[in-house]
């Protein structure tokens, strides 16, 4: 199934998202077969990085819990909330 995942950093964060960018991408690089999406969300003025939005496999919702607790920006403190859902693809049509 897929999951969901809307990420909104803390106000301030940004060094803490940039020391550990390259980490999150090997995260998210070793697992690249189950990403449907993944990228950032950016700020008003689109120069800044204010959060993420992934859209990833997952068997159940303990193993999306799994994915976005295991996140190295988790693990860093970056995110204010994680809000996980599952998703369905309607358009466009596969």
């Amino acid at each position: 199934m897929l999951y969901m995942f809307h990420c909104t950093d803390k106000a301030g964060a940004a060094e803490i998202r940039a020391s550990n960018r390259a980490t999150h991408l090997e995260y998210l690089e070793a697992r690249a077969e189950r990403l449907f999406v993944a990228g950032p969300l950016l700020s008003e003025d689109g120069q800044g990085m204010v959060g993420s939005l992934l859209i990833v496999e997952c068997a159940d919702a303990a193993e999306a819990q799994s994915f976005a607790d295991n996140d190295p920006y988790a693990k860093a403190g970056l995110f204010e909330s994680v809000v996980i859902r599952p998703w369905r693809r309607v358009y466009p049509k596969a």
